[in-house]
């Protein structure tokens, strides 16, 4: 015959039974949600700065703008290369 002793610590096998569904309740009342703040320094900058386009960057912007969207604006290879060749090498340098 095989005596079992403590019979009371049967109930104590998984501790965290009981917390689970705690832990479970706290987090769906609790949601957490993301803030951005927009300083008014940054936003009288942005209004600042929305009127200081000369009119030949505005000329510019336009064209650039219904090139892209008729399909005719064509990008060249030369000169991106040109403007990335010396980050890449400062890249290898370090």
């Amino acid at each position: 015959m095989m005596k079992i002793n403590e019979t009371q610590r049967l109930g104590a096998v998984n501790p965290y039974n009981k917390n689970n569904g705690q832990r479970v309740v706290e987090s769906s009342s609790k949601k957490k949600r993301d803030d951005v703040q927009i300083s008014t320094e940054a936003k009288e900058m942005l209004q600042s700065q929305q009127g200081v386009l000369s009119p030949e960057r505005k000329k510019q912007i336009e064209e650039l703008k219904n090139q892209v969207s008729t399909g005719t604006y064509s990008v060249d290879a030369g000169k991106i290369a040109e403007k990335l060749l010396p980050y890449l090498r400062q890249q290898d340098r370090n």
